[in-house]
């Protein structure tokens, strides 16, 4: 739990905010601000609603009469704001004869004005605070006991209000807390007017309040209904403050000008993408050997889609080749016996350059049954910090897990914590036969705060040991954007974290949501080292997916740390190039090296992987400028020439695994021939996978897209789309045309 260093009520937060302090006592205050991050929050607060409020006030200057020049020079142009020297110059004008009877109506508004900032102040320090929906637990508390303690010591949910409403009364004291320790830094010119606003009856706060936000939510279910400059009226700075919160990592910048709320779309973000350069061909004689670690992720695509949906171009490095084929369904024969997964193997021309060979290799998982399934040890890690406000990120997450918890049997647990600017537990582990109790949790759930997501992550995997089945699933399902700004913040001390606890035989599922700050890198980065898998849910439809269609997937891991060691002939293969995988390669010693960590392949999942080849005796694409002849190389002579492989195999691939618990792995071969089937003899799953990456290459500006156009691909595409099972090849070829815009 962090502490609080400085009292919320402390006027030197004002102070500071607007740099009134003297500059000793501003760098003394400065080093306490460091070790209070609620107090910096705060600060913040105070000046994004002084931008406001300035906003507001800009256009209602105090009316005067006419006056004569001593007058004019005590109130240039008749706003006291432009009065030089602040309050202090002011109170020394006023003693200053005065000429007209009607300053006197001034001083007495502002007088009125004092006494009612003065009562809205004191009703808020003695209204009673909000409890929180869960609470705060220090790290140091661990361990098989913590759960139950903090059970017994959580808050009872407030009760429910007497008329449905979004907004709640803990949010409205907060936007009204702000604007209060505002006024008290205004001059009373301004101050006057503000006061009014906060003075309303609370029915007609609510009632504007909600008004804003649903306006405000509106522009961004439709946004095209809401053009640039679209203005929305409001009640000033308190419903501003509120929508700007709700809006604030949609990509959309919030003003007031007029008493209206200026709604408008900024098309920069803060999103971060892990860069990745192409795989190059590789001579088979000199590099025989290509290995990899498999991935079941499918994030790639679904933001992908969603870039393509809202009329932009995704990210070169948004786009993983082998998360958009993976995203997919595809029909390979299941595994009998004993094995987690059986391969299936094909070759035939690649379609967009027919001299050349394409290789699908295709794992089926074991489908495993919901009844027959172990029973379920789940902890939901849901960041509901400030970033997460916004409508498609916790309210989607809110919905996603109560479609999940829905699919769960009633022995399974689930346990809820929670991480803003500290970790929470707002579900201890409860059985899913307490279903209602477990959906309350999720309702209650509100966004706030900056993001500590190691405190998080601490405590999540503590709930989870403090519950683990022995025989079961054990399971931490993290929600989030992947915006940590508190704390462990960076990459890599984090993935070392979750490597850590993913030692503890907890497994890790990351979902991300959101768009404008998502941290894409980050979040596959620790599904990649949590033993999990990572996917990216954009709608309802795709959580649907993810957590229900493919709920045994998601949840049951049937084998861990799955390699694929390809092994070329060169006798039959020139050079040879995997398609995507780029940041799964691995040295062709660590297929061997059971220390080595590598994907997991989940129950009933595919998995496909694709490799170019180019057959011995065809011409080299050139795909950069050629190197020059090696001084030192060795010269065969034609006694001493190695004799090449007496094989007509093409290849042969060697597949290596752990169980679930092990720790010791296990491998498989299968070796492949091409008897030289044409892409139009191949089958549909190939077709498809083919037209996927093609697509892939050509939204990555790949130098190996060739001449490949939108129409061969949605005809590659048509040509696979099989029964297409959930239609989910059908909604491709939707997004490959609408595409053409956004390649031209």
């Amino acid at each position: 739990m962090s502490q609080n260093l400085i009292s919320s009520d402390d006027p030197r937060l004002t102070a500071y905010a607007f740099n009134e302090m003297p500059a000793p006592e501003r760098a003394e205050f400065e080093q306490l601000l460091q070790s209070d991050p609620a107090a910096r929050q705060l600060v913040d607060e105070i000046r994004a609603t002084g931008t406001i409020l300035a906003g507001v006030l800009e256009h209602e200057p105090v009316p005067t009469p006419a006056a004569s020049p001593r007058q004019a020079a005590i109130i240039p142009g008749g706003d006291f704001r432009k009065l030089d020297g602040g309050g202090e110059s002011l109170r020394k004008q006023l003693n200053k004869p005065i000429r007209f009877p009607q300053f006197y109506y001034v001083v007495s508004g502002l007088a009125a004005a004092c006494f009612a900032l003065f009562f809205v102040y004191t009703e808020y320090n003695q209204r009673p605070m909000q409890p929180k929906h869960y609470v705060e637990m220090p790290l140091a508390q661990t361990g098989a006991e913590a759960p139950a303690s903090i059970a017994a010591n959580m808050p009872a949910p407030p009760p429910a209000p007497a008329e449905a409403e979004e907004f709640d009364g803990a949010n409205a004291s907060a936007d009204v807390r702000s604007l209060t320790l505002m006024e008290l830094a205004k001059d009373e010119a301004a101050r006057k007017q503000d006061v009014e606003k906060m003075a309303m009856g609370d029915a007609e706060r609510r009632a504007k309040m909600r008004e804003a936000k649903s306006q405000a939510n509106a522009y961004f279910a439709a946004p095209a209904a809401a053009p640039a400059g679209a203005a929305y009226k409001s009640n000033g700075g308190l419903a501003a403050a509120r929508v700007r919160s709700e809006l604030r990592d949609t990509g959309s910048a919030v003003t007031v000008m007029n008493d209206k709320l200026m709604v408008r779309q900024d098309d920069s973000n803060t999103e971060g993408y892990a860069y990745r350069k192409d795989n190059a061909f590789l001579g088979a004689r000199e590099n025989p050997l290509s290995t990899f670690s498999i991935d079941v992720d499918t994030a790639s695509y679904a933001n992908v889609r969603r870039f393509i949906q809202d009329g932009h171009r995704p990210p070169a490095d948004a786009v993983r080749i082998e998360e958009l084929v993976n995203y997919f369904p595809y029909r390979y024969q299941a595994p009998t016996g004993n094995v987690p997964f059986a391969a299936n193997l094909e070759v035939a021309s690649a379609p967009w350059a027919p001299e050349h060979r394409l290789v699908r290799i295709g794992l089926k998982g074991r489908e495993v049954s919901d009844a027959a399934r172990p029973a379920a040890n789940l902890v939901f890690l849901l960041d509901v910090s400030a970033s997460m406000q916004s409508p498609n990120k916790l309210p989607l997450v809110k919905q996603s897990l109560r479609l999940l918890v829905d699919k769960l049997r009633p022995d399974d647990r689930v346990a809820i914590a929670v991480y803003a600017g500290a970790s929470g537990l707002a579900l201890p582990s409860t059985p899913v036969s307490h279903k209602a109790d477990i959906l309350d949790a999720i309702d209650r759930l509100e966004a706030g705060g900056s993001t500590n997501g190691a405190m998080g992550i601490q405590l999540a995997y503590d709930i989870a040991k403090a519950n683990f089945i022995g025989s079961g699933v054990n399971r931490v399902i993290l929600a989030t954007d992947g915006d940590f700004n508190v704390g462990v913040t960076s990459e890599g001390e984090l993935v070392r974290l979750i490597e850590e606890k993913a030692k503890s035989g907890v497994f890790l599922s990351v979902l991300g949501f959101g768009m404008g700050n998502l941290k894409d890198s980050t979040l596959e980065s620790l599904a990649d080292k949590g033993n999990g898998n990572y996917a990216y849910i954009d709608s309802l439809a795709e959580a649907k997916k993810s957590l229900v269609e493919q709920a045994g997937g998601t949840l049951v891991t049937i084998a861990k740390d799955v390699k694929i060691q390809v092994e070329f002939n060169p006798a039959q293969v020139q050079a040879y190039r995997l398609i995507g995988y780029e940041n799964r390669l691995l040295a062709k010693e660590d297929f061997n090296n059971d220390k080595v960590d590598a994907g997991e392949i989940g129950a009933g999942h595919t998995v496909t992987a694709l490799y170019e080849v180019v057959p011995a005796g065809t011409e080299m694409p050139v795909t950069g400028p050629a190197v020059d002849d090696l001084k030192y190389r060795v010269v065969e002579t034609p006694n001493a020439k190695r004799q090449m492989p007496n094989s007509d195999e093409l290849l042969t691939v060697k597949i290596r695994y752990k169980e679930p618990a092990g720790d010791v792995s296990q491998k498989l071969e299968f070796p492949l021939r091409d008897s030289g089937v044409r892409f139009e003899q191949a089958s549909d799953d190939f077709k498809f996978a083919a037209a996927v990456a093609s697509f892939g290459m050509l939204l990555r500006d790949s130098p190996h897209k060739g001449a490949t156009t939108l129409a061969d691909i949605n005809a590659w595409a048509r040509a696979g789309l099989g029964s297409d099972a959930g239609g989910y090849r059908t909604e491709f070829l939707g997004l490959a045309e609408r595409s053409k815009a956004l390649l031209q």
